[in-house]
């Protein structure tokens, strides 16, 4: 509308025109101020309908009405993509993420490794996430996965010992504990606020050995391989509380061989020879002694009268036969100037008794 068009209406009808148009002070203007305040509201009107016109023209909106971002928009925008995905892939702790059918059931197994170290291995299926995330809700956003440690107490209770942080990617874990010797157990989940936790699956009991009872042992399969059998002693396979199941099947899927007493594996190799065919078992077993202590490393050790070379620090260790009777063995220490001198006794005593043999029937207990 031109201003020549607006000088055409009354002045009232101008100020109700204004009036609509939003102007201020319209009330208190007169004819030529209405007519040049209502042209300048058309042209702005007439600048903002083709611009927007323009950009839906050129496609500068997209279909969905989001806007066209730039290219320092685009960058950060695929960043935390980016990091929304890797944020996925640590909390999902699921060993087989395209299978679900890799893995027969859920399962925590607890190794021994050493007097102050455990090794948690886990087996999670991938519907087994999904269902931890519905049960948790709207506080899965918070949720972390866990693995939680207890310490079995001697009257078969349990108290947390240790939250443990862990992520997806992983299928292991090693745990450093103390106070040996003392038993654990584990569990695998995920934890959320308030202390709140949601339980996977859990291990059985083990029990660390006492310091010095046992060598490290290596965190690869090769070296696992090679003392399966110790391993699986020290964390409760051959317990008299029975035989760690999950561990057992474990070995037996990692080594390929059967794991147990002989007894309980005897038939894997060699089942089918003849009994008259058996070569008779030869057993001998013998002791020593060893006998081991520290001192001032200038003082003077003797073990049954025999001098004792002591180390730079003081200590020392004697190996001798440990025949079969009772012997008592004085065991004395002298200060370097002569001055002082403590002897300490030990009574140790061997009896070795060997039992019948037994010998089992392998056709009766097939």
């Amino acid at each position: 509308m031109t201003a020549a068009t607006l000088r055409t209406y009354t002045c009232k009808d101008l100020a109700q025109m204004a009036k609509k148009e939003g102007v201020t002070g319209w009330h208190s203007m007169r004819k030529e101020e209405l007519i040049d305040a209502l042209a300048k509201a058309a042209r702005r009107r007439k600048r903002s309908g083709g611009s927007q016109a323009s950009v839906e023209q050129n496609g500068k909106s997209a279909a969905n009405g989001a806007p066209r971002l730039s290219p320092a928009q685009r960058r950060a925008k695929s960043r935390i993509d980016a990091l929304r995905t890797r944020l996925s892939q640590l909390k999902n702790i699921s060993t087989n993420q395209e299978d679900d059918a890799a893995a027969d059931t859920d399962r925590v197994v607890l190794m021994v490794r050493d007097a102050y170290w455990l090794q948690a291995l886990w087996e999670v299926k991938p519907s087994s996430v999904e269902r931890a995330r519905t049960a948790m809700g709207h506080n899965w956003h918070g949720a972390k996965p866990t693995l939680r440690i207890y310490k079995v107490l001697e009257d078969g209770s349990s108290s947390l010992y240790r939250d443990i942080a862990i992520h997806g990617g992983v299928n292991h874990w090693y745990i450093d504990v103390s106070e040996p010797p003392s038993h654990f157990r584990a569990e695998l989940g995920y934890g959320g606020v308030n202390d709140s936790f949601y339980c996977l699956c859990r291990s059985s009991k083990v029990t660390t050995p006492t310091p010095g009872s046992t060598d490290a042992v290596n965190g690869n399969w090769s070296d696992v391989a090679e003392n399966a059998d110790r391993i699986f002693a020290m964390s409760g396979g051959y317990s008299a509380q029975g035989t760690s199941m999950e561990l057992q099947q474990l070995l037996e899927e990692r080594l390929q061989r059967r794991m147990g007493r002989p007894t309980e594996t005897r038939f894997g190799n060699g089942a089918g020879g003849q009994v008259s065919d058996r070569e008779e078992l030869s057993f001998a077993v013998d002791a020593e002694l060893v006998i081991y202590g520290a001192t001032n490393p200038h003082a003077h050790v003797t073990v049954e009268g025999e001098p004792v070379t002591l180390r730079p620090d003081g200590t020392f260790a004697v190996r001798m036969h440990l025949p079969d009777r009772r012997q008592v063995v004085p065991v004395v220490a002298s200060a370097p100037d002569g001055v002082e001198q403590k002897t300490i006794i030990l009574g140790i005593e061997r009896n070795t008794k060997e039992l019948e043999p037994l010998v089992r029937d392998s056709m009766r207990s097939l």
